[in-house]
């Protein structure tokens, strides 16, 4: 009789929608994007994303399409001209509130990159929605370089104060690198 040892389960591929910012930026960020990026194409998830062909928005997309992965991209009218060609799929939004909706319907889990206002609005507003039960899916801000902690700080008082409803565990997690932050999603 012989006997072998239990495998361990496959993630089934993941719609990944990442949050990031289409800004050029130094090379402590794009290097995580690239890795992260690289891993989400190696494992076979897709990537959900803004559709923008420019900044870290294009390092990510980059590198999942360089690793195999699939990309759909998300873009809005007033940012057509700097939508990414060769994506797998892409579609225009009339406006941002419309595309947000649209990527978190698209996605299995969410990832915030780093960014700037646009990127913190559509990470607070996903956070918001998960607070009121609108939508159960994990997210995860990767904190890269330590560009979160502020915010991780003052989450963590907001917890502790009575301003968030639900453990915070409940709903974001932080993740230093993109192995931890697939880990997080199960992915």
């Amino acid at each position: 009789m012989t006997s072998s040892a239990p495998s361990a389960a496959v993630p089934s591929p993941m719609n990944i929608c990442v949050f990031c910012s289409a800004a050029e930026l130094d090379s402590v960020y794009t290097d995580a994007a690239r890795e992260f990026a690289s891993l989400i194409g190696k494992r076979g998830h897709s990537l959900v994303w803004g559709g923008s062909d420019s900044g870290l928005m294009k390092v990510v997309a980059d590198g999942v399409q360089e690793a195999g992965g699939r990309l759909i991209g998300i873009s809005v009218e007033f940012l057509r001209d700097v939508a990414r060609p060769g994506a797998d799929e892409m579609v225009v939004t009339e406006d941002l509130a419309a595309r947000k909706a649209l990527m978190l319907d698209r996605a299995d889990a969410v990832v915030v990159m780093v960014g700037g206002t646009g990127t913190l609005d559509e990470a607070t507003e996903i956070l918001e929605l998960r607070k009121h039960g609108m939508h159960t899916k994990p997210v995860v801000l990767l904190n890269s370089a330590g560009f979160y902690d502020g915010l991780r700080q003052q989450m963590a008082r907001m917890e502790a104060e009575g301003f968030l409803p639900i453990p915070l565990s409940d709903l974001v997690t932080f993740a230093d690198d993109g192995l931890q932050a697939l880990q997080l999603l199960g992915a």
